[in-house]
């Protein structure tokens, strides 16, 4: 072992012992079964979508049983971090609801900081104390020795790593290695692994029970080179005395780390801690043809958190869907009964679930349609002001509009249509309502007519406009202004009818030589023009450039008057 002076001399003077440690970061008081969790990503790019899952179950189990959330952010490996990511972290799990209790950039706590790189004491404090106990040694191997060492393990089909007869600084002479340090030679320091030959380890994972793996026999780096500025420790050392110190119970994670798990147990054990429990995760899959296959960052859109908030899919129903997918008898109940209800690792599957967006379009659809007009109207126009800023523009000045769009052809007391699944449907969806949105409506050549010459659909939305405009025009309001009630002032001055409107539709078919009904066509079509839908179709795509519609009643009586005439004389010409 290292003489304690040569271990003294190679940290800070005024560095805290241990136990320092251990009094600043005291035990946390929480209820019996209480559990503390963590959310630990490293800021080397974009959060991944199984990240904000394994955030969401994590975070679950912590709330459910009365404990704490933490978000730590490990950033010990500076040559990988991305500008800015760990600002994302917070501003991510925020958006979908899944903020911590603590931690993050600048998030308070009483066990921070909680950006690894800001706990360098911390971690230099317990290498010194596995050094003078003799569990960690300098070590001065170059990269090209460990290079040369690899060869000659891949070549011998040995497992790669720092041990046996690989590991000459193992067993340096301390006087050697003291020699070595006065002389500036830059070096690492190594864990000393207690196994030259490892054997079997077993310990017990939350979601698969009884695990069995080989033992770790590596001596891993705890802390980087010497000629580091400011030598940070990897991240094996550095998450191990976090989540010693910020009292972690339930490390909850990507199965990914599962085959370190007897590192991690080992460096617990010979710093003197009890090591957490660990649930480990397993990936997000997706569908391939017949085969499943790991998301990829590289090649799925949706692997990236940020695709979920553009495309505006509400943070609820997301929530809903992580918790669906972690426990999949939560998949099929509504979203407020999702949210309340526990999540259990022993409902998790070892194998790994498939991200479906057919499903997460369902769950969304429904959460939307529960929604009251006023909710809806307030989400999506917190979406539209970040993503889509027109939209959100013209949802400030039109709130009235807005709620008029998405009410039409919905009866009072009714379930919402459930033809929204994610904000950004709604300017393909209702975005017609809006003059600005919409602009000229489609020119009488265009297909979505149906085929109908050209001189036709422009005698049909004169004649029809005429009709309007002369007979019952005056029931519609002039505009909705700024409230939605503004179309109960409809009532009792001579409002228009449903029945008004589709008379004026069947008279002007009846016209043109078009059946008075469908079933009339059906009788006998070589007597009519074409089924009575034709005609009304040429109104739809005049007044909302689209062949599918809410009831063309309730969207004319949320236009007005006069954005109804603008469209049918726009056509007619």
């Amino acid at each position: 072992m290292l003489d304690l002076s040569v271990i003294n001399a190679m940290f800070p003077p005024d560095l805290p012992e241990p136990a320092d440690w251990e009094r600043r970061f005291r035990p946390r008081t929480l209820p019996e079964g209480a559990e503390v969790t963590r959310f630990a990503p490293s800021p080397t790019g974009h959060l991944h979508i199984g990240g904000l899952y394994t955030a969401a179950v994590a975070r679950a189990l912590a709330h459910q049983s009365g404990g704490t959330h933490v978000l730590r952010v490990e950033d010990t490996d500076r040559s990988r971090q991305v500008a800015g990511a760990a600002e994302e972290f917070s501003r991510l799990l925020a958006a979908f609801g899944l903020a911590p209790d603590e931690g993050g950039v600048t998030g308070a706590g009483e066990w921070g900081p909680y950006l690894q790189s800001e706990r360098r004491d911390v971690y230099l404090s317990h290498v010194r104390e596995l050094l003078r106990r003799d569990r960690a040694y300098p070590c001065f191997c170059d990269k090209e020795r460990l290079a040369r060492s690899a060869e000659e393990q891949r070549a011998g089909r040995s497992p790669i790593g720092y041990y046996g007869r690989w590991a000459p600084c193992r067993t340096l002479a301390p006087e050697e290695a003291a020699r070595r340090m006065a002389a500036g030679e830059p070096y690492v320091v190594r864990f000393r692994c207690p196994y030259e030959f490892p054997g079997r380890v077993r310990f017990t994972d939350r979601i698969r029970a009884a695990v069995t793996m080989q033992d770790n026999g590596n001596d891993i780096v705890l802390l980087k080179s010497s000629q580091e500025e400011l030598p940070l420790p990897t991240y094996h050392f550095a998450h191990v005395v976090d989540d010693h110190l910020m009292r972690v119970s339930l490390v909850v994670r990507g199965e990914e780390w599962l085959s370190s798990t007897p590192v991690h147990l080992q460096l617990h054990a010979a710093l003197g801690f009890d090591p957490p429990a660990y649930a480990h995760l397993a990936p997000l899959m997706k569908a391939e043809g017949p085969s499943r296959r790991k998301l990829s960052k590289r090649k799925d859109p949706e692997a990236s958190v940020d695709y979920y908030l553009t495309a505006g899919y509400p943070p609820a129903a997301v929530q809903h869907y992580l918790r669906g997918l972690a426990n999949i008898r939560l998949m099929d109940v509504p979203t407020a009964e999702a949210l309340a209800a526990p999540v259990r690792l022993d409902g998790m599957r070892p194998s790994g679930p498939l991200l479906d967006l057919p499903k997460l379009h369902s769950l969304s659809r429904e959460f939307i349609a529960s929604l009251t007009p006023d909710e809806l109207y307030g989400q999506l126009l917190a979406w539209a002001e970040e993503y889509d800023p027109e939209l959100g523009s013209v949802l400030a000045r039109q709130r009235g509009l807005a709620l008029a769009a998405v009410a039409a052809g919905r009866p009072e007391g009714a379930p919402a249509r459930k033809d929204l699944d994610r904000w950004s449907c709604f300017r393909d969806r209702y975005g017609f309502f809006f003059a600005e949105l919409f602009g000229p409506p489609p020119a009488a050549d265009d297909d979505r007519y149906g085929g109908l010459e050209p001189d036709l659909v422009r005698r049909i939305a004169g004649e029809f406009a005429a009709t309007f405009a002369g007979g019952f025009a005056g029931g519609f309001a002039a505009e909705l202004g700024t409230d939605f009630a503004a179309e109960s002032a409809l009532e009792g001055r001579g409002a228009a009818t449903p029945e008004q409107w589709y008379d004026a539709l069947r008279a002007l078919a009846a016209r043109h030589g078009y059946a008075p009904d469908t079933t009339s066509w059906r009788r006998d079509p070589e007597r009519w023009a074409g089924p009575p839908r034709e005609v009304a179709n040429v109104i739809r795509v005049v007044l909302t450039g689209a062949t599918r519609s809410p009831d063309l009643f309730a969207v004319a009586r949320a236009l007005g008057r006069d954005e109804v005439l603008r469209r049918l004389t726009a056509v007619a010409g």
